[in-house]
């Protein structure tokens, strides 16, 4: 007796999802708890696995199809025998237009000799005939991830086919590509924010001799202990939340004629992965220790890049920490993230001349923006939480001292 395959629940605020990649194909057999497909929401992919050993025997929804929860995707076999091969499929002779185009776009999670990726990698070193095999994960167990593909095609290693291809045949000049349902998201949310608040940008710049010296004299250290390296991150995490405790508006939200004041510090998190940014939340970092943090911070932006994050931790969030250093930016203006009231913009450290004690030396600075919502945070508010920053970061001391 056949199952059906269902969209599964999709989370919070979520009606709909996007089918993005089928990675099994019709007539192929799959273990229980594989992953058969992948579903694309505006928040998070979602996989959708085998409930049991047996066969995939019909494929309802085909990749770029739009799906509601509990939508059909697939009807199963448990307990049925399958092959992967293509000539699987040949019980049918004419197999919808989109089914076709699923099975055409599947692929194994492996390669021939037994390479892991994501199908996402798989995808583009597909589109740019790239083999699998020739690329170095960087994934759990070397599992080859997109950004690995995209860095093997920039490095200029990709086929002899793509790389000797006369110039006349590297395709059209233009090429159309729908949007993803999260980049769609993203666009949507940017724009709102434009128009729903009264941002403006200050700025200061923070000497970051001190924090360095700290990172040098403990790192070996505290990833001795912890198991993680003591990164920026935490302690710009840190200094977050003491301004913050110190400057409530920056940490409220609007809500119709009330200003709701948070005492909680949820603070998130900007990551940007081959899908588009994304920002998942560190929970309760005023209680949370360096170590904690940064394993909080570690863990999310790996699950981010590989798309496991979950609805619940992406939303919630009373503030938000971007940093565009690690892509060599030196100063930017970061867009509010609503509901919330502030976005803190890290930057590249730098080494330039400053005067210090009517000399001039030489020390490793960075730039720091602070958007905030002028409706509910005046100027002062704004100036004094950005000095505040600069004040924790520059003697590392206070954030310990509460000072």
């Amino acid at each position: 007796m056949a199952t059906e395959i269902k969209v599964p629940a999709l989370g919070e605020s979520v009606s709909e999802a996007t089918v993005a990649n089928w990675l099994k194909k019709e007539g192929e057999a799959v273990k229980a708890d594989e992953p058969i497909v992948e579903l694309e929401t505006d928040k998070v992919t979602l996989e959708v696995n085998a409930p049991a050993d047996g066969v995939i025997t019909e494929i309802k929804a085909g990749e770029g199809d739009n799906v509601e929860k509990d939508a059909l995707l697939a009807l199963f076999e448990e307990g049925a025998e399958g092959t992967a091969s293509a000539s699987s499929g040949e019980k049918k002779e004419e197999p919808k237009k989109e089914e076709a185009s699923a099975q055409s776009k599947s692929t194994d999670s492996s390669s021939s000799d037994g390479q892991a990726s994501s199908p996402s990698a798989r995808k583009l070193a597909e589109n740019n005939d790239v083999k699998i095999d020739d690329v170095k994960g960087s994934g759990k167990d070397g599992r080859v991830m997109k950004e690995d593909v995209q860095k093997h095609l920039e490095g200029g290693s990709s086929s002899s086919a793509s790389s000797s291809a006369p110039a006349q045949d590297r395709g059209p000049r233009e090429e159309r590509v729908k949007m993803t349902r999260l980049r769609q998201r993203i666009a949507e949310r940017l724009m709102d924010s434009q128009h729903s608040t009264a941002t403006l940008t200050t700025f200061n710049d923070i000497d970051m001799s001190e924090v360095m010296k700290v990172r040098k004299l403990y790192k070996e250290r505290f990833e001795k202990s912890h198991g993680v390296k003591l990164g920026f991150m935490s302690f710009f995490l840190k200094a977050a939340v003491h301004a913050l405790q110190k400057i409530p508006a920056v940490n409220a939200e609007i809500d119709g004629q009330e200003v709701v004041y948070k005492n909680y510090y949820d603070i998130g998190c900007a990551v940007s992965t081959p899908q588009g940014l994304v920002v998942p939340v560190v929970r309760n970092a005023d209680t949370k220790s360096f170590a904690d943090i940064e394993k909080d911070i570690l863990d999310l932006g790996s699950r981010a890049r590989d798309g496991k994050l979950s609805m619940e931790e992406m939303t919630g969030g009373t503030f938000t920490v971007t940093n565009g250093g690690v892509f060599g930016s030196m100063l930017s203006t970061p867009i509010l993230n609503p509901p919330q009231s502030g976005i803190l913009g890290m930057h590249r450290i730098e080494e330039r001349p400053v005067v210090r004690n009517g000399e001039v030396v030489v020390r490793p600075m960075m730039y720091v923006a602070l958007s905030y919502d002028h409706r509910i945070i005046d100027g002062r508010e704004s100036v004094t939480f950005l000095r505040t920053i600069k004040e924790c970061i520059e003697d590392p001391q206070r954030l310990l001292l509460d000072l």
